[in-house]
């Protein structure tokens, strides 16, 4: 397995937007992602996270021996949680259960804490989504609790987790 995170590059839309375009996917992601999901949507998004503030967005491809098999980011927050990320991922449907994402996951929580004065990262994956929650778990994050009806996706009420990791 020969996984690695890198910067976006506008090549990489069209492999951006097989693995994106993809409802199993969307159901586990926030709203707002347009469906289906065009190479066009693609470019937009490299382009807005390879323009975004260097020291708040740290947004990463996903490479498996080269080819871009999903994306993966950590966002600063603001005002008293400066020293705080939210992270946000996703992997194409073809690659899950191989440990990819675990992989992925450790390489931007270990990016971003070398190289920034961050020292919380924090996921909030949807309660059902347990293998999201078991990659976390994997990648040495920590439940620190269910979040009770806490959005509203595809037409239900749901709960979703809170993760987390500190800098050591």
């Amino acid at each position: 397995m020969n996984i690695k995170i890198r910067l976006w590059k506008i090549k990489d839309k069209t492999e951006l937007a097989e693995n994106l375009n993809n409802m199993n996917i969307m159901n586990n992601l926030r709203d707002g992602l347009p469906y289906p999901y065009t190479e066009d949507n693609a470019e937009d998004f490299i382009r807005a996270m390879l323009s975004a503030d260097k020291d708040k967005t740290f947004a990463f491809a996903i490479t498996l021996d080269g080819k871009v098999i999903g994306s993966i980011g950590v966002f600063r927050q603001d005002n008293i949680h400066f020293r705080t990320a939210e992270m946000g991922y996703y992997i194409g449907e073809k690659y899950w259960g191989n440990g990819y994402m675990t992989e992925a996951v450790k390489l931007a929580c270990d990016f971003v804490f070398e190289n920034t004065d961050i020292i919380r990262i924090y996921a909030e994956p949807f309660a059902y989504n347990s293998a999201s929650c078991r990659v976390l778990e994997k990648a040495g994050f920590v439940c620190e609790g269910i979040l009770k009806s806490n959005a509203y996706k595809n037409g239900n009420i749901v709960d979703m987790k809170m993760y987390a990791i500190v800098k050591q």
